[in-house]
């Protein structure tokens, strides 16, 4: 026998409260559904409040999922550059000070509930909503990339890497430091902390195979912007 939701059902909480549960639990209601499986009493439900909450909080479930997706998406660049505040600029032991950094990378964005929750809404909806995930492509990825590229710019700098182009650099090292978790992601598994650190120990040291030092340094005083 169904049972009706209302507004006395749950206890008070307060606007911001209600409104972060409610992105939370559509976010783990759009990934482990789909957009078509989901539905606004499912993600009351989720998210201990009354469906009237969740439409006064963001109307339609369309317009709930776009909310999700740039929230996951501010979420994610912040922990993004409170990660990047910890980059190696001035390495003691390049590999070793870069793995150490590609591991707090892969746990704290990539590996983290956010980041699962965003990739899974990219693999199974972005044919859906393309302007959407253009849109997450450029304030995501395009922002953390483009920040990311200039830490190694510093870095050919002072002549710890040999570079030619800082955006490529930064995109390569994103993509070998997390290749050995991508048969996890795509089976939606967590990933072991070996398996992390190993995932970064090895695509640390293909980079540096790479990118190592082979220039003098200041050679890419151009390609830094003050």
């Amino acid at each position: 026998m169904s049972q009706t939701i209302s507004a006395d059902t749950f206890p008070p909480r307060g606007h911001e409260a209600k409104r972060a549960s409610v992105i939370s639990s559509a976010a783990k209601v759009f990934c482990r559904e789909g957009f078509a499986g989901a539905n606004i009493d499912l993600i009351a439900v989720e998210a201990g409040v009354s469906r009237q909450t969740v439409y006064n909080h963001h109307g339609d479930k369309e317009k709930l999922f776009v909310a999700v997706v740039r929230e996951l998406t501010e979420r994610l660049n912040a922990e993004s550059f409170a990660t990047l505040a910890t980059f190696p600029d001035q390495p003691k032991d390049l590999e070793a000070d870069l793995i150490a950094y590609a591991v707090r990378m892969n746990r704290n964005c990539i590996c983290s509930r956010d980041g699962k929750f965003l990739r899974k809404l990219i693999q199974t909806e972005s044919e859906r909503y393309p302007e959407l995930f253009a849109e997450w492509r450029e304030n995501g990825p395009g922002t953390t990339l483009s920040a990311l590229a200039a830490r190694f710019a510093r870095l050919a700098f002072a002549g710890h890497l040999a570079i030619e182009d800082p955006d490529v650099t930064a995109r390569h090292f994103i993509a070998l430091v997390n290749a050995e978790l991508q048969i996890a992601f795509m089976m939606g598994i967590q990933p072991t902390e070996e398996e992390v650190l190993r995932s970064a120990t090895n695509g640390v040291r293909a980079f540096l195979r790479a990118y190592g030092a082979r220039q003098p340094a200041g050679s890419l005083r151009e390609a830094i912007t003050v």
